[in-house]
């Protein structure tokens, strides 16, 4: 037996089957944007541990700052005993957040945790209790994040009843027919049939959405949603936990839509890795919460702190925003090429922001019919050639690249020519 076939089987033993695994390998280690198996195979990283290493895996810099932090203190929880780091951190964010109002940041530990305490703020701040989210949304796995989810398998399933006076619409989707006037119309209906508007503390989105496909909010979508939040007292939570930190292209993709969030969550590549979420918001909305209602044992650990701190130097010293950029160009460029070829009319759409693309495969471009088994083999295939991909999708149709922004041109062409000719195969085949 081999080693990860070993690994395997005693994972099956311990560990719940709700825990799933897309590959079955065991990492041994990691740099920049590559992983080694315990058996020595080497792999490709497309996926950056759903977009957790935009600054790569063991950045040296992340590194020797957790390091020192280690040698001074691991824990003191921020609400006994408080450290700068924190502090320091917190100013960092509240400077970058996109909008002229002052801000505060609260830090926690997960984008979930991040998500629950936004909706408290937002409740505390209005004392009103409704909140609206959007199909397609993925806000985490508790109970409330499920709720504000707009994606059933796996996120929802068997696991209701779900909160009260959750609500969702439309997001806008061309690809599917979707418009932002259907979507806003829709809403506008919401509003007068299903909930009164003075009952609605915040509405929760992505910019660009991770589970759901990889789909882009409209420009024009947001602003008219900023105009109906300012008109009827409801704040705008912008949900920047896996779009956030240079992915897109700029520091926040909110920032493509010109608009200031009342609240803005983040997490996944804040912290190069270490487990750091946070909530950034206007001063006054996050002074709506009294002391105590807010902050965990572990929320804002000093080695997450130490590592979010090199983190924002990295992303400013290498230029990961321009990055982002150039190796959005790069891939989109690579994508439409293949999707020009007669073999691969298997790829129904290419979009993205920055170096957040995704590649929707279908099993006809004319009716758009999701290619949801041909994506699933495709991310088993690749990996049996040395690279990790990531599906996403309502529809499970979507591949999703988030390659760190420090991986080379040689690099990313080298995994793509790997995505080409293994599609080519299996369309084949098919």
């Amino acid at each position: 037996m081999t080693a990860n076939l070993e690994l395997n089987a005693r994972r099956e033993t311990a560990i719940p089957r709700g825990v799933a695994t897309m590959l079955p390998v065991f990492t041994q280690r990691a740099e920049n944007a590559e992983i080694w198996d315990v058996e020595g195979n080497r792999y490709i990283d497309f996926a950056g541990g759903i977009a957790v290493l935009n600054t790569g895996h063991m950045h040296p810099k992340v590194r020797a700052a957790v390091a020192g932090q280690l040698d001074k203190f691991s824990h003191t929880c921020f609400q006994v005993t408080p450290y700068e780091s924190y502090v320091q951190l917190a100013e960092k964010l509240n400077a970058l957040v996109p909008g002229p109002t002052p801000k505060k940041t609260l830090f926690l530990t997960t984008g979930a945790e991040a998500v629950e305490n936004a909706v408290k703020i937002a409740r505390a701040y209005t004392k009103r209790s409704a909140i609206i989210a959007f199909s397609g949304a993925f806000h985490g796995r508790t109970m409330m994040g499920m709720a504000l989810t707009g994606k059933v398998v796996p996120y929802k399933a068997g696991f209701g009843p779900m909160p009260a006076e959750v609500f969702h619409a439309p997001f806008p989707n061309a690809y599917h027919g979707v418009s932002v006037e259907d979507s806003l119309k829709y809403l506008d209906t919401l509003l007068k049939s299903d909930v009164d508007p003075a009952r609605v503390a915040a509405m929760i989105l992505e910019p660009v959405q991770g589970e759901g496909g990889f789909n882009i909010a409209p420009a024009e979508w947001l602003q008219a949603l900023r105009k109906i939040c300012d008109e009827h007292g409801i704040l705008l939570i912008i949900d920047e936990i896996q779009t956030g930190f240079a992915r897109t292209g700029k520091m926040f993709a909110i920032e493509h839509a010109g608009i200031e969030p009342d609240l803005m969550t983040m997490a996944k590549s804040l912290a190069g890795g270490f487990p750091l979420s946070a909530v950034t918001g206007k001063a006054e909305v996050m002074d709506g919460a009294n002391p105590g209602g807010l902050g965990g044992t572990y929320a804002g650990s000093p080695l997450a702190c130490a590592a979010g701190l090199a983190v924002l130097e990295v992303i400013e010293e290498e230029g990961l925003i321009a990055r982002a950029n150039a190796i959005g160009t790069l891939m989109t460029d690579r994508l439409k090429a293949m999707a020009q070829k007669n073999s691969l009319s298997c790829i129904g759409d290419i979009r993205g922001q920055g170096a957040m693309i995704a590649m929707e495969l279908v099993t006809d471009r004319d009716t758009r019919a999701p290619a949801a088994d041909l994506t699933k083999a495709l991310v088993q295939a690749v990996a049996k050639k040395g690279l990790i991909l990531l599906a996403c999708g309502t529809r499970g149709n979507v591949i999703r690249f988030l390659v760190p922004l420090t991986a080379s041109d040689a690099l990313i062409s080298e995994g793509l020519d790997i995505i080409e000719s293994t599609l080519e195969e299996l369309a084949a085949a098919a």
